[in-house]
């Protein structure tokens, strides 16, 4: 089952449930589908890939958000990101313990040779293609920057 079949019927779900955070998080989900699918190059299909791509995309977003209406005392904003991001992380796949990172990313220097913070690019290149949909790039940067410094 495709990423959009799974959105349409939750919305469905949440049409008749007449809940108005699931229905704000997964319309939004849905437009940015339709516009992946039909921007300019796009095949009409999104890969699993590209799907999960486009869900990190949209929780990033709701997440910088976040932080700002936080950082701004907008609680009542703050809730609604906040209530998006829990919907639309359903729909990715379980995300990685820091422990779990810093093992894989462990394995990834003695593979490359890493030894210094000057060898974080190549270090970066291979984690975020071995860690793509399981791990943030903020928190993987974070720990390879602490790997790597000592």
């Amino acid at each position: 089952m495709s990423l959009e079949q799974k959105i349409m019927g939750e919305l469905k779900t949440a049409m008749l449930a007449k809940d108005e955070a699931g229905l704000r998080s997964l319309r939004a989900v849905k437009a940015a589908i339709l516009l992946a699918k039909t921007s300019e190059g796009a095949s009409g299909e999104l890969t699993e890939d590209a799907e999960i791509k486009l869900l990190q995309k949209l929780v990033k977003q709701r997440k910088d958000s976040l932080e700002i209406f936080q950082q701004q005392n907008r609680p009542e904003l703050a809730k609604k990101e906040a209530e998006e991001i829990a919907i639309i992380e359903k729909f990715l796949p379980a995300q990685m313990s820091a422990d779990e990172i810093k093992g894989e990313l462990e394995k990834i220097i003695a593979a490359t040779g890493a030894s210094s913070p000057a060898d974080m690019g190549k270090v970066m290149g291979a984690a975020t293609k071995q860690l793509a949909g399981k791990a943030d790039g903020k928190t993987i940067s974070a720990l390879v920057k602490e790997l790597l410094s000592k």
